[in-house]
């Protein structure tokens, strides 16, 4: 099948084909006219890349996994070094995760001391730069 027969029945693009294929998680026999011919394992391949890249791996956790990326993924079961990176996957979301929480925080806690530090009448929002003062420059204008 071609390129474009085997993005539709995959659900991904043709881009990520070729990138799976450069990457060398798929192969492709190339035709005369130089098109991409996949062979129809290649579509279960593709669904087995896209539930491992959706579980949270890269593509470089995927190459771990290619003698059983022809086969049922989901319903294998797992090996010891496939539960190891996928525990180290886990680690580095939580710890992203962490981080942006971190974040959140740090920018909750300043806009509350900014809230308390100021009297926002939401009746006349002039303190929010939401609307022009008489006499002032319109803060709602970029003062470039």
């Amino acid at each position: 099948m071609r390129i474009g027969e085997l993005a539709r029945i995959t659900g991904c693009t043709p881009r990520s084909l070729r990138h799976y294929e450069a990457q060398g998680l798929i192969a492709a026999e190339r035709a005369v006219n130089g098109y991409r011919d996949y062979d129809e394992r290649a579509a279960t391949r593709v669904r087995n890349i896209r539930r491992l890249l959706d579980a949270g791996l890269t593509l470089d956790d995927v190459r771990l996994f290619l003698p059983c990326l022809d086969g049922d993924v989901a319903a294998a079961a797992p090996s010891p070094a496939g539960v190891r990176v996928g525990l180290q996957r886990l680690a580095v979301l939580e710890s992203r995760i962490a981080a942006q929480v971190a974040v959140r925080d740090r920018l909750a806690a300043a806009l509350h001391d900014a809230a308390a530090a100021c009297v926002v009448d939401l009746e006349h929002p002039v303190g929010l730069g939401l609307v022009a003062v008489p006499g002032q420059p319109d803060p709602r204008k970029d003062q470039a």
